[in-house]
């Protein structure tokens, strides 16, 4: 997989895993690859800078992923609304992946993360992006990982108010 044109932002307040993070994507040959320690370092980060996949920890001490997600996708003055977003981190709880799902998180990874891992989700984000939509609450990539051809409703489930809910 070669990157060299696509640039990165590694949210992690951890600066060990910014670290390890930036080493698998320099090694797929990604040359700029930005970092930031906080949520508002983050959104200043990718509104001043040309950013294409932001890897964001779930856990940060202040704001979380969770919220950097929804500023991302729902704030109307967002600088990209349409950023791919995958979420790195060590809490895989189904209760935590629906919430990052909810947020408008593109994949998902748990630690401890490895090279091939990082690499299936950066393809994933580029070569086989789900379509966006835009519901009430809700503005991010499809929830659905396949379609269902028997459902003919506006919603994906017949009683989705607009949230996934297990």
């Amino acid at each position: 997989m070669a990157l060299e044109s696509v640039s990165a932002l590694i949210l992690d307040d951890n600066a060990h895993m910014r670290g390890l993070v930036r080493v698998i994507l320099a090694s797929f040959g990604m040359r700029r690859i930005e970092e930031a320690h906080d949520c508002n370092q983050a959104i200043n980060t990718v509104t001043h800078g040309d950013i294409d996949i932001a890897f964001v920890d779930f856990k940060l001490g202040g704001l979380d992923g969770i919220e950097f997600c929804k500023r991302i996708r729902l704030d109307p003055d967002s600088p990209n609304r349409y950023l791919p977003i995958i979420m790195i981190t060590a809490y895989s709880e189904r209760r935590r992946v629906i919430d990052a799902i909810n947020a408008g998180v593109d994949e998902f990874l748990v630690k401890p993360i490895r090279a091939v891992d990082v690499a299936n989700r950066v393809n994933a984000v580029i070569e086989r992006r789900r379509a966006f939509v835009d519901l009430a609450g809700y503005f991010g990539p499809d929830r659905r990982r396949r379609d269902d051809p028997r459902y003919k409703g506006p919603w994906r489930r017949s009683a989705d108010p607009g949230t996934i809910d297990i």
